[in-house]
């Protein structure tokens, strides 16, 4: 028998939970020594049997996790929706999310942290504090928290619910109130999983995809390129499931090595755009330089794309410079989910992996080809003792980067399963009237390009511009509006309403306390997720200090010690030598006694094999400039030979020569030659002929810009005829009548319907369609003139990329 005090404990807690009258429940009974324990946690709540609790699969309540994913990022914070079919409902729930196999009895039997959305809706259990429960007891079809999943190592979770109707519906293994998601391992050397199932969304949808680089000297393990370093610029594709621009467990192509291994994209995209229809959209955004500027400084570089059912993929890369041929980035990652609806929001933490084309292990390592060519596979802390990456006991490499992929827009009509949310239909709502645009058709533009700085650095009115370029006209009597637009501004800080619009980040995690013992600092870090519509910096603070103390009762006997210092040089110039290191007493034990803690080490040096003659050398001189000023270049430095030369030859290098890395060279618009004039629109008095060509390669990184891409002229084959209007009405009825049954006859000859228009040249943009109307029968009396081939031509696509 339960102890009374257990038994009521337990009765109090399941009334906050249900809000219903306490006698409607009742408990399994357990071995008393097992109820009597006070240490079981929130075990109760798996224990508890409900009367009448109904054991059938209730496909009205649904639990799910944003996306539907089978897998957990360790550390990523996800979307976790309880909610009722129609007309379903319940009046309150209870939500938990614990490690596969435990039982709940202990705290740590639990995974991950929920974090409250609506304070009105949920709240956080008062006698199980990992679990969530409603506020208050009253009708309600669905509630909304965030998961953030744990560390890495725990393995598979499951995400429990239970629903209070009229009786509670007990925890259910395999049913739609139980959640199963694993932590997602990286791949080591095998192939990127490819999609199982065909997309079944419908519509288009529009992301944005923001780049993160944290490859920071504060972050990094050793070794950190201070001259150097630099993201090179971003190349990538919404794609189809038969095109992969790289994979783990691959080979890197042509274009995937010269992004590795130069930081150039101009092949990488030559690669995609050869593609054709496997592509939708070129995804590029600009090199970095230096690799890391907090986000107040410098915004995090984007890109906006789309994604349809065929091509629902998106992947990208970009280079760490300078490195042998290290790059990160996402492959093949799936935007369409199992409910035929499109992803919502997706963070990725990344780390680098090698493209398999160079041997060098270290950032400044010289150009050492792979030959033969290795697989793509990630960097390990453990691939090579020199490697920026090392570590001896093989932990994870932390990651240098961060992608967020956020749905900004759906077009066409959509037919997920799983009903939209508020946040669906707001962002669609905003989207559709940003896009609101008056533009002819006929009128081809560039995107607009950002911003200008406000003309005003104070508070009073000034006004800031941007531009776009008319990059075609299809038709000259069509009027295109204006390339500039204007608007008013102020100077940064005089609206109240700049620190709203500055939307930041959560705080990153605390880093470790400054000392070992006693009193220290601390610090952490956020970034700025979102910057204000008028362009001004953000004025929030993104670094926080605070007092840290460790060991508080720091025994009186211990004293506190700096880190080592560098090493000394070896004591030898070659052979075998002795070096040192330093510390120093930051303080001494309260005692008075003397600091047990060594404070000077010394070990083995190693140096060159020493010759029986000397050979004395300068030291190295400066390093040339770069062999080139755009590009990818190498420069020199050298020292001098101060030993006489008939003493003995010397066989010390003289030279050194490494790679150097200035901004990608310009590269002009590239486009294809003229097509043939196409036959005159008119087939009497005047009319025009047009001809056109394709943009091969868009300028790049200052290049020259795009010529015309479609012409006209006129022209005139012969007068109209001026008859009667009797035989004009005769002559029209009559072509009418040859165009309806499909055959067109002229003077000699009979001719074929005419053909299907042809397949539009560009996808946008601006390009053309043909068809053609061929001689079926030619008789004796046709003239070559009178019975030739017919061709017509018209403009498609003219919408902008």
């Amino acid at each position: 028998m339960r102890s009374p005090r257990a038994a009521s404990w337990r009765g109090r807690t399941w009334l906050l939970v249900a809000g219903c009258p306490r006698d409607t429940f009742a408990f399994t009974e357990e071995p008393s020594d097992r109820a009597a324990k006070p240490d079981a946690f929130c075990s109760w709540i798996l224990r508890a049997q409900p009367q009448g609790a109904r054991k059938e699969g209730h496909s009205e309540f649904r639990l799910r996790v944003e996306g539907d994913p089978d897998n957990y990022q360790p550390g990523s914070t996800y979307r976790v929706t309880l909610y009722a079919t129609n007309p379903a409902y319940f009046r309150g729930f209870t939500l938990i999310a614990l490690k596969e196999g435990r039982n709940g009895e202990k705290e740590e039997d639990y995974a991950g942290t929920f974090q409250i959305i609506d304070e009105e809706d949920t709240q956080f259990m008062t006698n199980c504090p990992p679990a969530v429960t409603e506020s208050t007891p009253r009708r309600r079809t669905r509630i909304q928290v965030f998961w953030t999943a744990p560390s890495s190592g725990i393995g598979c979770v499951l995400l429990k619910a239970s629903i209070v109707q009229r009786k509670i519906i007990s925890f259910q293994d395999e049913g739609s109130l139980t959640k199963r998601v694993c932590e997602k391992e990286p791949l080591y050397g095998e192939a990127t999983d490819k999609p199982l199932l065909d997309c079944c969304a419908c519509g288009t949808a529009k992301y944005r995809v923001t780049f993160y680089g944290n490859w920071s000297e504060k972050l990094h393990p050793k070794d950190y390129p201070r001259r150097a370093n630099h993201w090179s610029a971003i190349i990538g594709a919404s794609h189809s499931k038969n095109y992969v621009l790289w994979e783990y467990g691959g080979y890197a192509s042509e274009g995937v090595k010269q992004v590795a291994e130069l930081g150039s994209p101009v092949k990488m995209e030559e690669e995609i755009r050869q593609k054709g229809d496997e592509v939708l959209t070129v995804i590029k955004m600009k090199a970095q330089w230096p690799a890391w500027q907090p986000l107040n400084v410098r915004a995090a570089p984007s890109a906006e794309f789309s994604v349809d059912r065929t091509r629902h993929l998106m992947s990208f890369l970009t280079m760490l410079g300078p490195s042998p041929d290290w790059n990160v980035g996402l492959s093949a990652e799936d935007l369409c989910t199992k409910d035929c609806g499109w992803v919502q929001k997706l963070v990725q933490d990344m780390i680098p992996w090698d493209a398999g084309t160079d041997s060098g292990v270290t950032y400044e390592s010289p150009n050492k080809p792979t030959v033969p060519q290795e697989k793509i596979r990630p960097l390990t802390s453990l691939d090579h003792p020199q490697s920026p990456f090392y570590d001896p006991e093989g932990g994870a490499i932390t990651p240098v980067a961060r992608v967020v992929v956020e749905r900004i827009a759906r077009k066409g009509e959509q037919c997920n399963i799983v009903p939209d949310n508020v946040d669906d239909i707001v962002a669609d709502i905003a989207q559709e009237e940003k896009e609101e645009d008056d533009t002819p058709e006929t009128c081809i533009y560039s995107n607009w390009s950002p911003w200008s700085a406000c003309s005003s650095s104070t508070c009073e009115k000034g006004k800031r511009m941007r531009q776009r370029m008319l990059k075609a006209q299809l038709d000259l009597s069509v009027p295109c509006p204006h390339t500039q637009d204007f608007e008013p501004c102020m100077g940064p800080g005089c609206s109240d309403e700049d620190a709203t619009t500055c939307m930041m980040s959560e705080w990153i995690t605390w880093s470790p306390c400054s000392v070992s013992c006693g009193l220290g600092m601390r610090s952490r870090e956020r970034y700025v997720k979102q910057f204000p519509e008028d362009g001004f910096a953000c004025t929030l603070p993104t670094e926080e200090t605070e007092p840290c103390t460790v060991n508080e009762d720091c025994s009186p006997s211990s004293c506190l010690v700096t880190e080592w210092g560098e090493w000394d040089a070896c004591s030898a110039t070659c052979g075998l030598g002795m070096k040192r290191r330093e510390r120093m007493v930051k303080m001494p034990p309260s005692d008075g006694s003397i600091c047990g803690a060594e404070v000077v080490e010394v070990e083995k040096c190693m140096m060159p094999e020493c010759h029986t003659i000397p050979c004395l050398l300068s030291p190295w001189s400066d390093w040339s400039d770069c062999s080139v000023t755009c590009g990818k270049g190498t420069r020199t430095r050298q020292r001098m030979l101060k030993s006489p030369v008939e003493l003995g030859e010397c066989s010390e290098e003289l030279e050194q020569v490494e790679k150097c890395m200035l901004p990608e060279c310009p590269s002009d618009c590239m486009v294809s030659e003229w097509s043939e004039w196409s036959e005159c629109n008119k087939s009497c008095g005047k009319g025009h002929m047009i001809r056109s060509r394709m943009v091969k390669l868009e300028p790049q990184f200052g290049g020259d810009p795009c010529p015309e891409t479609i012409q006209r002229k006129k022209c005139k084959i012969r007068k109209c005829n001026q008859g009667s209007d009797e035989r004009k009405r005769r002559n029209e009825a009559r072509k009418k009548r040859k165009n309806k049954e499909g055959a067109d006859e002229l003077a000699g000859c009979k001719m074929k319907a005419w053909s299907g228009w042809t397949d539009c040249t560009k996808l946008c943009g601006g390009g053309i369609q043909e068809r053609l109307m061929t001689a079926k029968k030619r008789f004796k009396i046709s003239q070559l003139t009178s019975c030739k081939d017919r061709k017509e031509i018209r403009a498609c696509n003219v919408h902008p990329c």
